[in-house]
């Protein structure tokens, strides 16, 4: 029985459950909120954190679940709980004024507001001393020096209004291709030479960075980046970040090395890391890549499904309150386990050798490429696949038996497309049909239970209920994975359905004096309407939403699209030179308009096998199309049917002389 019950029990996010008995009287965001607390003239705490957050997971031991703590807290403030994957919204205003106040920010995120939601101070994890003094004092202030704190608050507002917001239209941009070198050159002195990434710890994965990167290294003469991608990739799927034994990245790494990682793992991530390797692969074609994509997929399928078809959202870092134990290795107990295989295993993971992290424990992870392992142990490369295969089957079944991390099981609408768009993208290339099994029940999952009767999307689902209205994040990637389906499946209802999302989004989200995109609707409470400008670990909403737009003009001819996704980016062009990392996926449409951006067609009979075969070729980022009989879509107006397939290369409304051979198509922009 446990001793404290507060509002949180009625809620079915894991974060906030696992708040639901601590003694403080935590409430869950609602539009009642500031309504509560002006009645009763107190300050605001908004506490934001997620299930799989290591630091909130201390804060809570410390502070929240601190009689003493609990008992100021409960007597001097409102307490609300966020979780920040249902409520990035909430999250990004809070977020916003704590950067602004101490130009940093993280999680668990806790900002003070006014009664009116304004905020007045803030910071991310604070010890117990520290954390009873600021509640003091900020009473304190609150209640004997009230004008003081209310114009402050006022100046805040105005600078969280303001940030990240681009409120007028930028004109007659010249797209160069000077400007996007320049932006790769600077970034480029911060490339980590030896160990692939930034050349700073903490080191995220970024997959919009090397997405871009390797797209920019396939159109530019530029030597230097193609070398960076594959030592990048190389090094996080050999690294600790990535389970050697259980498939899926971590969220990052707290050193240089890739080695020893923050250990929870994302859906977000690993979705967006499977089209990385699957670009990567066309490219450098390592059976490490194919190895990590297949180890992914397994991972998701086996740890992350739900029955419906969705994915969960993460796992935890920790598991019996200690981070990463459920994925550490003793010596002795590999040598027990492994028995004659424990000399070559421990050569591979680098036991008792560079693997060694803290208490005995060792991190699996490798120093050597696959072929120089081989060379050295005179093994085939079947030999080599078969033996670790097995070794890691016998690994992950002896990890079974140990207490798992905790599950974070709600479904979030755009981190499942994210790992829609991954599955399609590593099908395009593996032709392995249970990856387009799993993409194409996720996308059912999506429609019969994410789709709103009004044309809208819900962004949560748990237990078997969709709540929460889908914010920009949500429609942006839904329609981008739908994009992906169709080029897999050459289904058109897939592009239909995207095509009826971004009419939605523009409706809803789109702001007519920069042609740009709301993070929310115009039915938002929050005390400002933020715009998600800067690429991050998940690309930016917008970001995604221009490259939408582009995609799509070109299946429907709509130009209106075109121009729009082309404002979008002149409204950030000129200042992402200075920070490529932050405008990466931004940095792929200018690479189109830069380079230009070619269309493969194929229309006749045997359509499909051809657009197959083109989709597995070394290309920078190219729209594909095909069909064997009549269509509507635009795209293929004028691309009459013959007794032969025919692809149509076409750029810029103007195509080649049509071919039946892939290998001459692809000639012309090798």
């Amino acid at each position: 029985m446990e001793q404290y019950t507060n509002d949180l029990i009625k809620e079915t996010s894991p974060y906030l459950l696992q708040h639901a008995h601590n003694p403080v009287n935590w409430i869950a965001w609602s539009d009642d909120v500031f309504e509560i607390a002006k009645r009763e003239n107190k300050l605001v705490l908004v506490s934001v954190g997620y299930s799989a957050c290591h630091w909130c997971h201390v804060m809570e031991r410390e502070c929240f679940e601190d009689e003493e703590v609990a008992a100021l807290m409960n007597k001097l403030f409102i307490n609300v709980k966020v979780d920040r994957e249902e409520r990035p919204d909430v999250d990004q205003v809070y977020m916003t004024a704590v950067q602004i106040m101490t130009q940093k920010g993280g999680w668990p995120l806790n900002c003070f507001t006014l009664p009116d939601g304004r905020p007045i101070y803030g910071g991310t994890y604070f010890p117990k001393e520290q954390w009873m003094h600021i509640l003091k004092s900020l009473y304190h202030t609150f209640i004997n020096d009230y004008d003081k704190v209310v114009a402050y608050a006022e100046n805040l507002h105005e600078g969280i209004i303001a940030k990240e917001l681009i409120s007028t239209k930028v004109n007659d941009v010249q797209f160069s291709e000077s400007h996007l070198d320049e932006l790769v050159q600077r970034w480029s002195n911060t490339f980590d030479s030896t160990q692939g990434g930034s050349s700073r710890a903490p080191k995220f994965m970024l997959p919009s960075n090397y997405s871009f990167l390797l797209d920019y290294a396939l159109n530019s003469e530029n030597k230097k980046v193609l070398p960076h991608v594959e030592l990048t990739l190389d090094k996080m799927a050999l690294g600790g970040i990535y389970d050697q034994v259980g498939g899926g990245f971590s969220r990052y790494s707290v050193d240089l090395m890739w080695k020893v990682p923050h250990f929870e793992k994302m859906l977000y991530d690993n979705g967006q890391l499977l089209s990385l390797y699957s670009e990567g692969y066309k490219s450098f074609e390592k059976p490490l890549y194919k190895r990590t994509i297949y180890q992914t997929v397994e991972w998701m399928e086996r740890e992350m499904l739900h029955e419906s078809g969705a994915f969960y959202s993460a796992l935890d870092a920790d598991s019996e309150g200690v981070e990463g134990k459920f994925y550490v290795w003793t010596e002795s107990e590999l040598e027990i386990i492994l028995e004659e295989d424990f000399s070559w295993v421990s050569d591979l993971y680098q036991v008792g050798q560079r693997g060694y992290w803290e208490a005995g424990n060792y991190i699996l992870l490798r120093s050597e490429s696959d072929a120089d392992f081989m060379r050295k142990m005179n093994w085939s490369l079947e030999t080599f696949e078969l033996n670790v295969k097995r070794i890691n089957e016998l690994l992950l079944t002896k990890r079974t038996e140990r207490i798992r991390p905790g599950l974070d099981d709600k479904c979030l609408t755009s981190w499942n497309a994210m790992a829609l768009k991954g599955l399609c993208d590593a099908y395009a290339i593996f032709k392995e049909d249970s990856f387009l099994y799993l993409a194409l029940k996720n996308a059912k999952w999506l429609v019969e239970n994410q789709f709103r009767e009004d044309g809208g999307l819900w962004r949560n689902y748990k237990n078997g209920v969709s709540n929460i209205e889908g914010f920009l994040e949500d429609y942006a990637h839904v329609i981008s994975a739908f994009i992906a389906l169709y080029e897999v499946t050459l289904d058109e209802e897939w592009l239909h359905k995207a095509n009826n999302l971004t009419r939605y989004t523009i409706e809803q989200f789109a702001d007519e004096n920069s042609g740009m995109f709301f993070f929310t609707d115009e039915a938002t409470t929050l005390i400002a309407r933020k715009m998600e400008v800067n690429d991050n670990v998940i690309p930016s909403s917008n970001s995604v939403m221009a490259r939408n737009l582009f995609y799509l003009s070109r299946y429907y001819h709509n130009t209106a699209y075109e121009t729009q996704a082309k404002q979008m980016l002149a409204n950030v062009y000129d200042g992402m030179e200075m920070y490529g990392s932050g405008y990466s996926n931004w940095a792929i449409l200018l690479n189109h308009m830069v380079y230009g951006f070619y269309e493969f067609v194929v229309v006749g009979p045997s359509a499909k096998e051809k657009h197959q075969a083109l989709m597995t070729q070394r290309l920078p980022k190219v729209l594909f199309a095909s069909t064997s009989g009549a269509s509507e879509l635009n795209v293929f107006k004028d691309k009459p049917l013959t007794k032969k397939a025919l692809i149509h290369l076409c750029t810029s409304g103007t195509c080649f002389m049509p071919t039946e051979d892939v290998a001459n198509a692809i000639k012309v922009i090798q």
